[in-house]
């Protein structure tokens, strides 16, 4: 919108999605800047919800991520927001990019995903609201009880968006996966999650050896 002097977000399906395609040259731009400081060389893969629900769509996107990967070459990945529509039964969106992280993991058979926020983990109440409210520092199955506490607003967890992190979680665990929910305000929460450390809150099936 900046780039065009457009000051208020249009209505039409068409100019969003023109809009996109060109944040989309932006956010790439910048994303080269800030990994080429650090001499890593990054690629764009932009999916669509059909291209990994067929079989041969989702193995040509596996073989691009595992050859990108194999030469070192770290994917940025996103959503092709530029196409994607809903039209009758034809899905081509993922919903949200904690749906889309999910669905890449799989796809790639991660050890673990990472899903950083601004906040540090699911707690057991609204901690705007609780101030005693507790960390949740492992969660083995998603079930309807904690989906529904966190849908709506004014969730009893504390955030708009930890119901798609929750479907997210759900997703990695049902295929065997694990996920770790950090703050991403300090990059170190990274490592630690990679480590096995305490932080934020693990899903996974097996409890984890810290706790």
């Amino acid at each position: 919108m900046n780039r065009l002097g457009i000051r208020e977000r249009p209505d039409e399906i068409a100019e969003l999605q023109a809009l996109s395609a060109i944040g989309q040259v932006h956010l790439m731009a910048l994303y080269d800047r800030i990994f080429g400081a650090f001499h890593q060389q990054v690629a764009q893969v932009l999916l669509t919800r059909d291209v990994v629900d067929y079989p041969h769509s989702r193995q040509n996107v596996w073989q691009t991520l595992e050859a990108l990967l194999t030469n070192g070459v770290l994917p940025i990945v996103n959503e092709n927001d530029a196409v994607s529509v809903d039209e009758f039964d034809h899905q081509t969106t993922f919903g949200e990019n904690d749906q889309l992280a999910a669905v890449v993991s799989h796809l790639v058979d991660a050890d673990l995903l990472i899903i950083m926020s601004d906040i540090d983990g699911l707690y057991d109440a609204n901690p705007k609201h609780h101030p005693d409210a507790h960390l949740i520092p492992w969660v083995a199955q998603v079930d309807d009880h904690l989906l529904g506490s966190a849908e709506g607003p004014g969730s009893q967890f504390g955030s708009g968006g930890m119901a798609t992190k929750l479907r997210a979680a759900d997703l990695v665990l049902k295929h065997g996966g694990q996920m770790a929910l950090v703050n991403g305000n300090d990059p170190q929460n990274v490592v630690r999650a990679l480590n096995n450390q305490p932080v934020g809150t693990r899903f996974s099936a097996q409890r984890p050896k810290y706790l």
